[in-house]
């Protein structure tokens, strides 16, 4: 019960946190944050394959969650460039 409690109380923080971050960025900054954010969605991309498609002695739940976890993570990335090209494209001289 004592890591539950430590688990969720970390899990508040990073709200907290992260919520603060966030509201304190300026507009012209938003483009960057969100090609780092794609990349640390590629990080967890990379630990669902790993989680999935590892051998051994696991149960079936272990194994669709995984892959529940690597279509999820891409989504979140494809989804992520498709959002940063489109406000990239904002920024583009018009000729």
């Amino acid at each position: 019960m004592e890591i539950f409690v430590t688990a969720v109380t970390i899990f508040v923080l990073a709200i907290f946190v992260g919520f603060e971050i966030i509201t304190k960025i300026p507009p012209i900054l938003h483009t960057p944050l969100m090609s780092g954010s794609n990349a640390i969605s590629g990080i967890t991309l990379i630990g669902a394959l790993f989680s999935a498609g590892l051998p051994g002695d696991y149960t079936n739940i272990t194994k669709i969650l995984g892959l529940l976890s690597v279509i999820f993570a891409t989504v979140n990335v494809v989804g992520g460039f498709l959002v940063t090209h489109r406000m990239l494209a904002m920024f583009k001289k018009k000729d």
